[in-house]
């Protein structure tokens, strides 16, 4: 069996790369697999700090990891995501190229995004909310940090037991503006170079589900390969539900044909967990599944469409 790839796990906003500590220690300890923890430079208490530095982060990180000759794959988390997406550009197989057994090098094989996005080549951040906070968080230029202003614990961690979530409420740092609002010149849609695995949540108060489920949609409208589990959670899943996302993450290794480790103990976790799909004799599944990811696999669609379309008329304006 070929060596097992390096997992690159990359937070969230305001969040430190500890938040992964559960999910790390049992695929390290119990599962043999080297774990890299990414801290972005824009959590650090910087406000100058950019989401290229963000990229540039992850990057050096994956990097040292392939050029040593193993694949790698990237799980990201809410604003991670968009890092993780970015940071892989140049660093998938590309079709054409020699067999693994023959090359030198690593590869990306794989994305995991957990209650993220798909990220768009060319867009920052928060463009796609035309600029607009959520209401959650405000805009601190003097500061030039983005400021949470909402119960964080109902927020991130509501379905940890009260203690916890305050720690971990305690543990939240600071966010620059400039890598939520700038920088859309180093976004880039990873999930269309490699298989994506999406752990959408259901309780989530941050990101609704239902706009989880319509950017899938987009994304498969696209042409991205997604599997789409979901599973009954906060925003933070890696910290309620540890076991269901580290096999998760075991199944996405397995899918990407790089491990046959404990099938039958991942399936039963991850009989947990839900499947969107659309039943033709359960209607609420209909309105529940059905809906949103039709929406968006239709403005997929309509997107590839007109970037196909804008693509044929200026090259044929060049010529």
């Amino acid at each position: 069996m070929a060596e097992k790839p390096t997992l690159v796990f990359i937070p969230g906003a305001w969040h430190k790369p500890k938040c992964y500590e559960k999910v790390i220690k049992s695929l390290q300890d119990e599962h043999g697999f080297t774990c890299i923890s990414i801290t972005l430079p824009s959590t650090n208490g910087d406000p100058y700090a950019t989401f290229k530095d963000d990229v540039d982060a992850a990057r050096n990180g994956l990097i040292a990891e392939l050029t040593a000759g193993r694949d790698a794959v990237v799980i990201a988390h809410s604003y991670g995501g968009q890092v993780g997406n970015s940071c892989i550009k140049g660093l998938t197989r590309p079709r054409s190229d020699i067999p693994q057994s023959a090359s030198s090098k690593g590869f990306v094989i794989a994305l995991v995004l957990i209650a993220s996005g798909f990220s768009f080549t060319g867009l920052a951040f928060m463009d796609p909310l035309f600029g607009i906070p959520p209401p959650f968080w405000r805009v601190n230029k003097e500061t030039g940090f983005a400021e949470l202003t909402s119960d964080n614990r109902e927020l991130f961690y509501h379905d940890l037991p009260r203690e916890e979530g305050e720690y971990w409420v305690s543990q939240l740092t600071t966010q620059s503006l400039k890598s939520l609002f700038e920088g859309g010149q180093h976004v880039y849609a990873g999930w269309k170079d490699v298989p994506t695995w999406y752990i959408g949540t259901i309780e989530d108060r941050g990101l609704p589900v239902v706009i989880q489920r319509v950017q899938v949609g987009v994304a498969r409208g696209q042409g991205g390969v997604v599997h789409h589990m979901e599973l009954p959670t906060s925003h933070s899943p890696f910290l309620s539900m540890p076991v269901e996302i580290v096999a998760a993450i075991l199944q996405a290794v397995k899918m990407a044909g790089r491990s046959q480790e404990l099938s039958a103990r991942n399936d039963a976790v991850l009989k947990k967990s839900y499947v969107p799909a659309v039943k033709i004799f359960a209607p609420r599944t209909w309105v529940r599944f059905g809906l949103p990811l039709a929406i968006g696999r239709l403005l997929g669609w309509g997107f590839w469409s007109y970037h196909g379309l804008k693509g044929i008329f200026t090259s044929r304006s060049q010529q």
